[in-house]
């Protein structure tokens, strides 16, 4: 057997990753496998986050439409308070779009960092 000095074992691992000269007496390391769901449950998955994220979307999309609408009659009626309100739910509707994108994005990147 070899006595390695600091520098010979750094050298080692910085040639070879898979550590075969440090680990020459003991057999390869076998890699385990990565977990990872089945393909039929990965899919459901995805699609169900994708129809929920769609149909939030969908919803702050009308909600923006109807928050127009109501600046639109509360304007023309001279009712500015109709007016206030309409400009408040196209807010809030923004919020919320940008919320939901958030969320699902953050949501599909932690699943697929677990898998």
């Amino acid at each position: 057997m070899f006595a390695l000095t600091f520098m010979d074992a750094v050298h080692a691992l910085a040639a070879d990753p898979g550590l075969q000269t440090l680990a020459a007496d003991t057999p390869p390391i076998v890699p385990k496998p990565a977990p990872a769901l089945p393909a039929a449950v990965n899919t459901q998955v995805q699609t169900v986050l994708n129809w929920t994220a769609g149909f939030g979307l969908a919803a702050a999309v009308i909600g923006g439409l109807t928050g127009w609408l109501l600046v639109a009659v509360g304007h023309n009626t001279e009712r500015a308070q109709l007016a206030a309100r309409g400009k408040q739910s196209v807010l809030w509707s923004l919020c919320g779009a940008g919320g939901i994108g958030l969320t699902s994005s953050m949501v599909l990147a932690v699943y697929n960092m677990s898998i």
